[in-house]
């Protein structure tokens, strides 16, 4: 199996945009940084199997490659982001950036994004914001997957959902997860794969759990906690599409149904500084007491000892630039292609 560096792969992620005619200053190499940081930290659906898509969305309008984002500043804590349909991934990245240089002044800012795409994985921004001494919760709205409380139509999307906490030692906390049991993204490839999934995912189109992925993909997501995790997918959709001025709930389209539909998602981006609360030392050592609380646990019976959330996500970050990325040669040939 071909494998590859980090450096040779945002090479080629940026070369890829940029062949697909992304103008606006740092945006092609904002989104490679972030699809790259997600293949590296063993998130697959949403790194280098990306560059794919965005390219085509890019290609049939649903994103914009002559974009250029408009930042805006209504308050000093706050920026308020007409992101354009502009590349997705590059724009939160951007975005990002320009709260933690807020809230290097105030202490804490945030950002609202409208008229954005699809962010991808949030780690690569949370580990982002970590390293450079940020606390950071982030989420965005979706196209609809869920049902609300009480409904058996799609009127809400799975609302992704990023904590994540800064250790000056690199062990960093970053809780990264949709408000569905499984992402569309991972029963989208069980059913490219023709793979059964867990009948707790999804259910079919007349409401039935199913291991059907097929089936599944006609139907819908189910949320995680029932009700209350639909509710809690709710309002996060209204927190971050409705302060931004975003499509909201079922307005937004199914771009996975057409390329060319411009989604018009909400994001919501909050950074604290850290150490204006706790000196980094000290907040380290906190999270390190904390780590030693949830690792003694005792782990279900055949099962690995509890982490943190992001523990895993870390150590394949570590392995990945220490020895590369295994690279499935279809992809590496699309990658290679799109870079031309």
């Amino acid at each position: 199996m071909p494998r590859l560096s980090e450096g040779e792969a945002r090479v080629l992620a940026t070369r890829a945009f940029f062949h697909a005619g992304v103008a606006a200053p740092g945006l092609a190499e904002a989104a490679a940084d972030s699809l790259v940081l997600a293949e590296m930290m063993g998130i697959p659906t949403h790194g280098l199997a990306r560059v794919g898509a965005c390219v085509q969305r890019l290609a049939a309008g649903g994103m914009d490659a002559a974009a250029r984002p408009e930042i805006t500043a209504p308050a000093p804590a706050l920026r308020l982001i007409d992101a354009r349909a502009a590349l997705g991934p590059g724009v939160a990245m951007q975005a990002l950036h320009a709260t933690m240089e807020a809230a290097r002044d105030t202490g804490m800012a945030g950002a609202f994004l409208r008229n954005a795409t699809h962010l991808g994985a949030l780690a690569p921004l949370l580990w982002t914001a970590a390293e450079a001494g940020f606390a950071t919760i982030v989420t965005s709205n979706a196209a609809p997957m869920l049902a609300p409380p009480g409904g058996r139509a799609a009127r809400v999307g799975n609302s992704p959902l990023g904590i994540g906490l800064p250790h000056a030692g690199g062990r960093h906390v970053m809780l990264d997860m949709a408000l569905s049991v499984a992402a569309r993204s991972k029963v989208r490839a069980a059913a490219q794969a023709g793979r059964p999934i867990p009948e707790t995912w999804a259910t079919d189109a007349e409401g039935r759990p199913t291991t059907d992925a097929q089936a599944a993909m006609a139907g819908l997501m189910q949320a995680i906690g029932g009700p209350k995790g639909a509710a809690l997918a709710v309002t996060l959709d209204l927190l971050a599409a409705g302060l931004a001025g975003a499509a909201m709930l079922s307005e937004v389209p199914d771009t996975h149904k057409d390329a060319a539909a411009v989604p018009n998602l909400g994001q919501m981006i909050l950074v604290i500084d850290a150490a204006r609360l706790a000196p980094p030392a000290e907040l380290a050592a906190r999270l390190d007491r904390a780590a030693g609380i949830v690792g003694s646990t005792p782990p279900v019976a055949g099962g690995p000892a509890p982490r943190l959330p992001g523990a895993r996500a870390l150590a394949a970050l570590d392995t990945a630039r220490a020895e590369g990325m295994d690279i499935p040669p279809a992809l590496m040939d699309e990658l290679t292609r799109l870079a031309g």
